[in-house]
């Protein structure tokens, strides 16, 4: 019987030949496998801080830069500009150059560019202006974000309710979409405070302009505009450029609830669905942690005339809520003595929040892997 083997190799080569050319077919055989492999392999979420979680100690960004270092932190995102230092160029490149040598990337922060918002400040001038520095700064550190907030929760009781803050926020972010371009910046509009809910800020961010606006997540503050982090973090995602995150615990009252906040994994979020979620669809945002821990509020929401704040809730988005809650329990609340110690009591307590977070999740994301 006729044999219709094919013989690969070229003739008239040497024996050496041969053998680096059989060498190298059988390469590139098995390149594409790797590369399949590589491809099919889950991202490694980086963790960081948000500098807020260590608020006591007053630190600015080498400060922060070394303690990110040494608590082996992947990122590291100063959301405030008064952390960063000085925002003189010469400064700016300086830090730059102590985050890149340590090989932390950079991830900053303002507040309030919502005029009519309680929360607004005129530290760096107007809105406008504001953003335009924190676009400045970011750029020279290399941030990809510049992280803001419309206001708090007082904001869906102001003239206009939150309808008119969104529109104010709209405006001053289309204002500066041009700088925001140019520099390569995205503006990460934070739900802060319970000021917005998911679908809000998703509306505020369509409006704006998705090109040069994203969400920076916050897990804690979905809980204050009464929302399943879980569900809230469903609706954000495809926005996600930045995060601020924590646990959440909230129990029954006779009037509503009480929410408060605290470490990852003390509280009701499930972290191994969120960071799964997380590794999916925004696996090169950072899981940046920002432990806010102590205290919590009520929310009377059995009262009458709170609802009317919250205008257009889907029934199904507060049970979600609700359901939550139920698995809930009390938790005591932390309050520093009085007197020479309290500073370092409030260092500590913050330190230690931080650390039980960073363990936990450092944990949960390795197991992702």
């Amino acid at each position: 019987m006729k044999s219709h083997f094919i013989n690969p190799l070229p003739k008239n080569l040497t024996m050496l030949d041969r053998r680096s050319f059989l060498a190298t077919i059988a390469v590139l055989s098995v390149a594409p496998s790797l590369r399949a492999l590589e491809e099919r392999a889950a991202p490694k979420l980086k963790l960081g801080f948000d500098n807020f979680a260590l608020r006591a100690f007053g630190w600015k960004a080498a400060e922060l830069l070394d303690f990110a270092k040494a608590s082996q932190c992947d990122a590291l995102f100063i959301s405030d500009l008064e952390s960063v230092g000085s925002l003189e160029p010469a400064a700016l490149l300086e830090v730059r150059k102590k985050a890149d040598a340590l090989g932390i990337p950079l991830y900053v922060g303002g507040w309030s560019i919502c005029p009519g918002s309680k929360k607004f400040k005129d530290t760096w001038g107007t809105p406008e202006q504001m953003l335009i520095t924190g676009i400045r700064v970011a750029k020279a550190l290399g941030s990809p974000v510049f992280r803001v907030i419309l206001g708090g929760i007082e904001d869906r009781d102001s003239s206009g309710g939150i309808n008119a803050r969104i529109a104010e926020t709209v405006n001053i972010l289309k204002s500066c979409r041009k700088q925001a371009l140019a520099a390569g910046v995205k503006i990460a509009v934070e739900n802060h405070a319970g000021d917005l809910h998911s679908w809000e800020l998703v509306q505020l961010i369509q409006q704006a302009g998705p090109e040069f606006v994203g969400a920076n997540f916050d897990s804690g503050n979905a809980a204050w505009a009464l929302e399943d982090p879980l569900q809230a973090f469903e609706n954000l995602k495809p926005y996600i450029v930045c995060s601020s995150l924590r646990d959440v615990m909230a129990w029954k009252t006779p009037e509503g609830a009480s929410i408060a906040w605290t470490a990852a994994g003390e509280g009701l979020i499930d972290w191994t669905q969120l960071l799964s979620k997380w590794a999916e669809s925004c696996p090169n945002v950072p899981v940046f942690v920002e432990t806010i821990s102590g205290f919590s509020r009520p929310f009377p929401y059995h009262h009458e005339g709170f609802w009317r704040h919250y205008p257009h809730v889907p029934p199904a988005t507060f049970a979600g809520f609700e359901a939550m809650m139920k698995r809930g329990k009390e938790i005591p609340a932390f309050k520093a003595p009085e007197g020479d110690g309290k500073k370092q009591a409030e260092e500590a307590y913050q330190k230690a929040e931080l650390e039980r977070s960073l363990a936990f999740l450092r944990g949960k994301i390795a197991a992702l892997e």
